[in-house]
């Protein structure tokens, strides 16, 4: 269970999420993309706290926690950028977060 939390107990699932990034996103140096007959379309972007604190400050979701909904709410908002593979913008702001202290 501490491995695989469910998004129906309210978690991100940051670890299984980022799993599936690894495997189904192209190959790119970060990502193996090694499961290629799933779309990067499908996936849900890694909630960190960076990304969350990227969410409140730009007003992605109206939630109040880390959670699940967050991450459906960023992966929306990233769609609306790169409709086929939206996850591909959570490492360059989970690292623009770091730098800027949160």
């Amino acid at each position: 269970r501490y491995f695989f939390p469910s998004p129906q107990d309210g978690s991100p699932c940051k670890r299984l999420v980022l799993y599936l990034r690894w495997m189904i996103r192209p190959a790119d140096g970060i990502d193996l993309g090694l499961w290629e007959k799933i779309p990067a379309s499908k996936l849900i972007v890694p909630l960190d706290t960076h990304i969350y604190s990227f969410a409140q400050k730009f007003r992605l979701s109206r939630y109040k926690n880390a959670n699940w909904k967050v991450a459906h709410d960023v992966t929306a908002f990233l769609k609306t950028i790169d409709p086929e593979d939206p996850v591909r913008f959570d490492f360059p702001i989970c690292h623009y977060g770091m730098e800027m202290g949160w």
